[in-house]
């Protein structure tokens, strides 16, 4: 009897999607501006946030300027220390913000490169290698902005951090004493 009803359900289930067409992950995403940047992309890029290209900092305990400075209370930042977080948290953000410009302007070219059907090998690849660099560049923004607020923190302020983030703790850490 359970064979039979299970293969019911499996026809039935079968039956039912056998005359509709499989949808792409990426219907709707036609009408994009850019087509491999939703809006949110866009605006992150142009206002410098991190878009997780310094998971690998803060995942394995190395702070970032922006969530110290959300956290500068609980971590007893000294005024000196703030000071220099903020300065670390502005320069990274104006330098994200005018390499994500520089993005958000080759990524357009690429796009109307196969929206105007001017894509050939040379320019695929001369386009993807400026989007190459240039995502590079953007992700050494973030992570060095993280290098430099762990140099600026003591051992146990970065401690702290990892625990008030919520992560446990950062595996094969080796974090010295700074300041």
């Amino acid at each position: 009897m359970r064979i039979l009803i299970t293969t019911t359900l499996l026809v039935a289930t079968a039956t039912a999607f056998a005359g509709e067409p499989s949808k792409s992950p990426y219907a709707g995403q036609e009408t994009r501006t850019i087509k491999a940047l939703s809006a949110e992309d866009i605006e992150a890029l142009r206002t410098g946030q991190g878009m997780g290209f310094a998971k690998a900092a803060e995942l394995n305990g190395y702070p970032g300027p922006a969530h110290v400075l959300a956290l500068a209370e609980q971590l007893l930042l000294t005024p000196e220390q703030l000071s220099k977080t903020r300065d670390i948290e502005a320069s990274m953000r104006a330098r994200a913000k005018t390499i994500g410009a520089q993005l958000i302007d080759a990524e357009a070219q690429l796009d109307n490169l196969f929206a105007y059907k001017r894509i050939d090998d040379q320019a695929l690849n001369a386009s993807l290698q400026r989007i190459a660099e240039l995502q590079s560049e953007l992700r050494q923004a973030h992570l060095h902005a993280h290098l430099e607020q762990t140099a600026l923190l003591s051992a146990a302020q970065a401690a702290r951090y990892v625990e008030l983030r919520g992560y446990g703790q950062p595996q094969n850490q080796t974090m010295h004493e700074h300041h």
